[in-house]
């Protein structure tokens, strides 16, 4: 556009003199390509709402399954503590209802005592480990949850985001978003990314 007010100013400012109309028409069509040439291409304005596939970005985020692992492998941990206890508890059950026969009246009533009181432990220990599970697993998610709005936060600044929406199948408010929309893979890679450099940082 500059060098297209430029060369207008110059033609008003130069001599008027008489040239053949073919001449004219020349320079007509010169003009005409070169603001062709020069006009800047319409680019598409980038969209102010678009959305991600919470199942998809949670699949493929790396510090998901990482997390989804190691939740997984204390519950396992937790779980076969237990049952060796439970076990051991079940073998000391049978044992005295075998032998409880020939015990003394206050031999039953201590062992008894000391059969509940285990019971009760066992009891309290599943109720314990289950609690702590789920507040590891509730803490781990708003972790989560946290990392990927600050970087939907960051992309959206960006790239000119108003609004980024979160879908699941059958289980969402949106009913159909355009595929042009969905910037969950832009999302995991970049989720992806920051993730493998905070682990090397946190090596050094």
């Amino acid at each position: 556009m500059l060098s297209a007010s430029f060369a207008a100013c110059k033609n008003d400012q130069a001599p008027k003199t008489t040239t053949p109309a073919t001449s004219q028409t020349a320079a007509g069509s010169d003009s005409t390509a070169t603001e062709a040439e020069t006009a800047p291409e319409t680019v598409a304005p980038a969209p102010e709402i678009v959305y991600v596939n919470s199942d998809s970005l949670l699949n493929q985020y790396q510090y998901f399954k990482d997390v989804k692992a190691r939740l997984e492998a204390k519950g396992k941990r937790m779980e076969n503590d237990l049952r060796g206890k439970a076990t051991s508890f079940q073998k000391e059950v049978e044992q005295y209802r075998q032998t409880g026969a020939n015990m003394t009246q206050e031999q039953r009533a201590a062992t008894e005592q000391r059969l509940a009181q285990k019971e009760q432990q066992l009891a309290a220990q599943q109720q314990t480990s289950g609690n702590q599970l789920a507040k590891d697993e509730n803490d781990e998610m708003k972790k989560i949850y946290e990392k990927v709005e600050a970087h939907l936060k960051k992309i959206s600044q960006e790239k000119g985001y108003k609004m980024v929406l979160t879908y699941t199948r059958g289980n969402s408010a949106i009913l159909y978003g355009d595929s042009s929309l969905d910037i969950t893979k832009a999302a995991v890679k970049g989720l992806n990314e920051e993730y493998k450099a905070s682990k090397a940082s946190s090596k050094k």
